[in-house]
């Protein structure tokens, strides 16, 4: 891998090219991330580049209910995380992630990685954790069908049979049920580039990338090679 950074995904927009063609987008704040650490094979055991995005206070202090006694919460950094940021020479970051580039060895502490990484044409993936659906039923979580919905069947939207009775006489491993939905880490590969903003940090990506507005998404140059 040579090219990975981390974004925030903005939203979702739309953008004609040249020849009048309308592309769906989505719009990621993609950088600027800095790095936080070089991990070498000397001291470390594998090369890889550590990296830190979105600033975050070291210490959030708010009044308590009365109104008069200030108190610190644990929502800032804390000593370990302090320690490693001031040997990096950084301000303390919210994310903190780690690549393995090809390169690595060629970055060096508090290097910034921008958006500009990236080129108008390259092909991605995109990580991101999903949006988060609840509780939901075996019809809208895996698409089972429904049961007849007239002419006095009591059977709607219930799920139906998990297995034969007599043989095996349990329900395997594995059967689909209903359950908790979403909130869960998906790659969309091979995404395009469709354009970039150096001066914003902003890309431009063609087609969904998962996840809410303003999640993180991971974008890494892609695993896929086309024929």
């Amino acid at each position: 891998m040579k090219k990975a950074i981390l974004a925030t995904k903005v939203g979702m927009t739309q953008i004609f090219n040249e020849d009048g063609t309308l592309i769906p987008v989505t719009v990621l704040q993609a950088g600027p991330c800095v790095v936080t650490q070089v991990k070498t094979v000397e001291n470390d055991g594998y090369s890889a580049v550590q990296v830190g995005f979105v600033d975050k206070k070291e210490k959030v202090i708010s009044k308590d209910a009365g109104g008069s006694k200030k108190v610190a919460h644990r929502h800032g950094v804390n000593k370990p995380l302090k320690g490693h940021f001031d040997k990096a020479g950084v301000s303390a970051k919210r994310y903190v992630r780690e690549f393995k580039f090809e390169n690595a060895e060629e970055y060096t502490l508090a290097q910034e990685i921008k958006a500009d990484i990236f080129a108008e044409g390259d092909k991605i993936d995109a990580s991101a954790i999903s949006k988060g659906k609840g509780f939901q039923g075996a019809i809208k979580r895996l698409g089972q069908h429904r049961g007849p919905m007239k002419h006095g069947s009591k059977f709607h939207r219930h799920q139906g049979s998990n297995g034969a009775c007599s043989s095996p006489s349990r329900v395997f491993k594995g059967k689909g049920m209903p359950g908790h939905m979403g909130c869960k880490k998906v790659t969309v590969q091979n995404l395009e580039v469709v354009r970039v903003d150096a001066e914003k940090n902003l890309l431009l990506v063609k087609g969904a990338v998962p996840g809410p507005k303003k999640a993180l998404v991971t974008i890494k140059e892609t695993t896929k090679v086309e024929a």
